[in-house]
């Protein structure tokens, strides 16, 4: 029995990773680690006398600390990432608590392994990006991989939600940010970096037919995948790409940001001093109501896919693995495998210490054996597939689909 703490843990992915690790018998106790106290005691209310809370500031580290004490192991839903998480993680690391985070920023996720030194030394565990993508993506390609292939030729990541009840500033920066940084992309061998919006960004942006949400227009993402897994899988190519729907919201916020609105500059106009970025945190904000009317777009839903392709007995195959989600979207799509990745380090399945990618200390058939336990998967059909957990197909030379069971 243990006792874990959900950092952030009333947010969009925090309060479904709570949620779910409550339910599990393995946790003694669960945690509420937010800043919004008051948020956080009503859902600790609501699920029961398994789950506390407490409030917790990310930037003071005495407060980590308090937060913290008397825990086995941290869940970090703290974004972004690429502000909180190094000092989140090193007050962990020298605390010696066992850590998981859904850090899906590139930049700060080199950081973050370098400090895998540091983390040996304390004999800790830290799983670095264990959500979606990155976190789901990396084991489903490291599982085709070194299961269904004799060589791996490319792993293609891509993923698309919206529609969800609430969009803060925190995600529209986030987004801002993953347009303005260099996005790492792993081709042809190498690892190159593409600007969003100049000719060899555009030139990676593509339309991929998903379960679930139909044909989505997609863009280059700079989620670690493209940096981490070629460390661990022997791979010509590694992408990301992805998208929030609809599509004509996400039109508007490329658009602003491409028109340099993700500036924090203080301007003058008409004797008040205003910023860019700031306005277009508002105007975002308000146009999405309006946006998601206007297309009648109905419930909140996601889908990641996976695209392997290589060789298997000298023929070309392709294996495309699909979470596709009708409800909570971002947050179960997120939430659901950091969860995962808590359980299976208290269950004894993460053995390496140190600071390390999903696809470098997690088995990928550990997590395939927890997944419909915790998902709770069912056999439902719609349209030909199966949905509530993972659809898997199997792309023949001919370019033949079938779904197949793993």
């Amino acid at each position: 029995m243990a006792k874990v703490i959900v950092l952030g843990g009333c947010g969009a992915v925090g309060s479904v990773a709570v949620k779910t690790l409550a339910a599990q018998d393995i946790v003694s106790e669960v945690v509420i680690g937010d800043w919004n106290i008051e948020k956080a005691k009503n859902l600790a209310k609501e699920l029961g006398p398994k789950v506390l809370a407490v409030k917790v500031n990310a930037e003071e580290e005495e407060s980590i600390k308090a937060a913290v004490k008397g825990c086995d192991i941290v869940l970090n839903c703290i974004g972004p990432f690429y502000k909180t998480v190094k000092g989140i993680l090193s007050t962990i690391i020298d605390l010696g608590i066992n850590y998981v985070d859904v850090c899906d920023d590139v930049d700060v996720t080199v950081d973050i392994l370098n400090m895998d030194s540091q983390a040996k030394k304390m004999d800790i565990i830290a799983v670095i990006g264990m959500g979606s993508s990155p976190g789901i993506s990396n084991l489903m390609g490291k599982f085709a991989a070194e299961n269904l292939l004799d060589e791996t030729d490319a792993i293609d990541i891509f993923h698309a939600h919206g529609g969800e009840a609430i969009e803060g500033e925190g995600v529209i920066g986030h987004r801002f940010h993953c347009m303005t940084i260099d996005v790492p992309m792993f081709l042809d061998g190498k690892l190159t970096y593409v600007k969003y919006f100049e000719e060899d960004g555009i030139a990676l942006r593509q339309t991929f037919e998903f379960p679930v949400l139909g044909e989505v227009p997609l863009y280059p993402y700079p989620h670690p995948e493209q940096v981490t897994m070629p460390r661990y899988i022997k791979t010509k190519q590694v992408t990301n790409k992805g998208s929030v729907i609809p599509n004509e919201y996400y039109n508007l916020t490329r658009d602003l940001c491409g028109l340099g609105l993700a500036s924090k500059e203080h301007l003058n106009v008409k004797g008040v001093a205003v910023t860019p970025y700031d306005f277009a945190m508002a105007y975002i904000i308000k146009e999405r109501e309006k946006i998601l009317k206007k297309t009648n777009f109905g419930k909140q839903r996601g889908c990641l896919s996976i695209v392997v392709k290589g060789k298997k007995d000298g023929k070309f195959r392709e294996f495309r693995f699909h979470l596709a989600s009708r409800s909570e979207a971002l947050g179960e799509g997120t939430g659901i495998p950091a969860a995962m990745g808590v359980l299976l380090v208290l269950m004894g399945k993460v053995k390496a210490k140190g600071a390390l990618p999903p696809e470098g200390c997690i088995n990928p058939l550990n997590l395939m054996e927890l997944l419909p336990k915790v998902m709770k998967l069912d056999n439902k059909k719609e349209g030909g597939e199966s949905f509530g957990g993972v659809i898997v197909q199997q792309i023949d030379e001919n370019g033949k689909i079938k779904n197949i069971s793993l």
